[in-house]
């Protein structure tokens, strides 16, 4: 990829295309923090406003480790950027979610074994657990409030 830059008032020639080499190489590698280097670090803070974070690592840690945070930094103006990493994001998301809904679950001696997949929109729960049915004013949904 070749781009002649021209120096401007606040970065030069030679920064933009340090810029842009150290942005592709953090994609190719994809999103490695290894890769986000201290001047693509200063890039975005300084000339694409963006806040600091404290420091490169909590920049990082803001925009590019969670699946929803990586696409919607990835994602501009409805469009979607980069498919394959936006689709790797989504799916580290997904797997980010089961893994703190099952944590969840488990926590309170809910085992999420033999639940399968929906494709579809949630479905109810026929039967509400105990603590939520102690906690409901009438019991789960399936029993009615006094007339």
């Amino acid at each position: 990829m070749v781009h002649e830059f021209r120096d401007v008032q606040f970065m030069s020639a030679a920064e933009k295309t340090r810029t842009l080499r150290a942005w592709t190489r953090f994609l190719n590698n994809r999103l490695q923090f290894e890769q986000f280097t201290k001047g693509l670090y200063n890039h975005l803070i300084q000339h694409c406003s963006f806040i600091a974070h404290y420091n490169r690592a909590g920049f990082y840690s803001c925009y590019f480790e969670a699946g929803d945070s990586i696409a919607l930094f990835l994602s501009a103006e409805g469009k979607a950027y980069i498919p394959s990493l936006l689709d790797a994001a989504q799916r580290r998301q997904e797997a980010t979610d089961i893994a703190a809904g099952t944590a969840l679950l488990a926590k309170h001696g809910i085992s999420v074994e033999g639940l399968g997949r929906s494709d579809g929109p949630a479905q109810p729960i026929r039967e509400a657990p105990k603590a939520i049915q102690e906690l409901l004013p009438y019991g789960s949904s399936a029993q009615s409030s006094p007339k």
